[in-house]
């Protein structure tokens, strides 16, 4: 999949879904949880244990330009790369990395680093980011990516970290191109609830799309 055709699943259907787990037959069970409610990007992050071989898992699983599967809490190069190579087709941050940055860009990967002040939103930016992660978003909230937005217009924002189903439409008006959605889309999987997550994914995107049209 080529990186347009990647970010345009992320901000197609609005959502990156942040997979954090025990185990990764427990990330791939509420990966496909979230793909059947609709969501057509994830996060899969490398506090899963094993979490490049569940990445290297759902890329087997799902064709390429149907699914984008990423790979999130990527702090270094190192990583990246095993990530990329696992068949990550995008990279997440908490935090903006210039090598790492530097490194997407080589193999035309979207990278998504994290940024919570003005100046970081700037550095990532700088680094190369596709789309800058507003990160925590539970602390910033929707105000925060409408300051930035006065100075820096161009700045393409996701919050992540407190998205749900009752801020999601909050969040997109306020100029975000996607959501990413952890804990209260996922939190379900954890006692073996994935018809939880696949129903609140489904009213996430339904949300997303309200606030489009709106």
């Amino acid at each position: 999949m080529f990186k347009l055709e990647i970010l345009q699943r992320i901000v197609g259907s609005g959502v990156v879904a942040v997979i954090r787990a025990a185990t990764p037959d427990q990330a791939g069970r509420m990966a496909d949880a979230c793909i059947q409610g609709g969501i057509e990007a994830l996060e899969i992050t490398f506090t899963v244990p094993g979490a490049a071989a569940a990445i290297a898992e759902l890329v087997k699983r799902y064709p390429q330009g149907k699914i984008a599967i990423g790979a999130g809490t990527v702090l270094d190069t190192e990583t990246a790369r095993t990530a990329i190579l696992a068949g990550a087709q995008f990279i997440v941050s908490p935090a903006s990395d210039t090598e790492t940055g530097c490194l997407c860009r080589r193999y035309q990967i979207p990278y998504l680093p994290g940024a919570g002040t003005p100046g970081e939103v700037i550095k990532a930016l700088e680094d190369g980011a596709d789309i800058v992660k507003v990160f925590p978003g539970e602390l910033l909230g929707p105000a925060f990516v409408k300051a930035i937005h006065g100075p820096l217009p161009q700045a393409p924002l996701m919050p992540t970290g407190g998205v749900t189903v009752e801020n999601a439409e909050s969040w997109i008006k306020a100029g975000c191109v996607a959501l990413g959605a952890g804990g209260n889309l996922t939190k379900g999987g954890l006692s073996g609830d994935y018809d939880s997550i696949t129903k609140i994914a489904r009213q996430l995107i339904e949300k997303i799309k309200e606030a489009r049209r709106g």
